[in-house]
């Protein structure tokens, strides 16, 4: 097994092997990042091979300020981005003093597996799906995200509670379908 040193150093002198080396240590979770940001699976797998190839050919720009999992993780998000701004399609203002009856993030997720909440996740509108990632996943301020998408910091909040409306709804609608009634929490 290669430390991290070895792998960045082989990648930086073209060696296949190191570089098939860090696609196996990082690819698993560099693709669940994917997913979050993606519609479904081959646009995750679209995602993941485009930023590996961006991966490689920066490897010159790594610093070892941060972790070769963080850096490698950063070009991720910023590739899922990229690929998304392409597309982007944001929902009208939403006043979110207005929005009533949205829970805590907590108990909108609580009681379901990682599995039906990144299918939730990806069922949700392109807008509200990446700002929500990069706000309750990534951990990113509204300010930030409205940075990195040129968007406006209202128009951030606005779709994030879009989101979590959305996903109130979708998380309320299949607990019905499986148990009949609303969980009560």
């Amino acid at each position: 097994m290669y430390s991290d040193k070895e792998i960045v150093e082989g990648c930086l002198s073209n060696d296949l092997k190191m570089q098939q080396a860090l696609y196996d240590r990082y690819s698993g979770r560099m693709y669940v990042v994917c997913l979050r940001y993606a519609s479904g699976q081959l646009e995750a797998e679209d995602i993941l091979q485009e930023a590996f190839v961006k991966v490689y050919r920066k490897m010159d720009t790594y610093r070892e300020e941060a972790s070769l999992a963080q850096w490698i993780k950063r070009v991720v998000v910023n590739t899922a981005l990229n690929h998304q701004r392409s597309r982007l399609y944001m929902y009208p203002m939403v006043d979110v003093e207005n929005l009533h009856g949205l829970a805590d993030q907590e108990n909108i997720l609580s009681g379901f597996s990682y599995q039906e909440l990144l299918e939730f996740i990806q069922e949700l509108p392109s807008g509200c799906r990446v700002i929500f990632n990069l706000y309750a996943i990534e951990g990113y301020g509204h300010k930030e995200i409205a940075e990195m998408l040129g968007v406006s910091e209202g128009t951030s909040k606005s779709q994030y509670a879009r989101a979590k409306k959305l996903l109130q709804q979708q998380l309320a609608e299949s607990e019905k379908r499986v148990y009949g009634r609303r969980r009560i929490q």
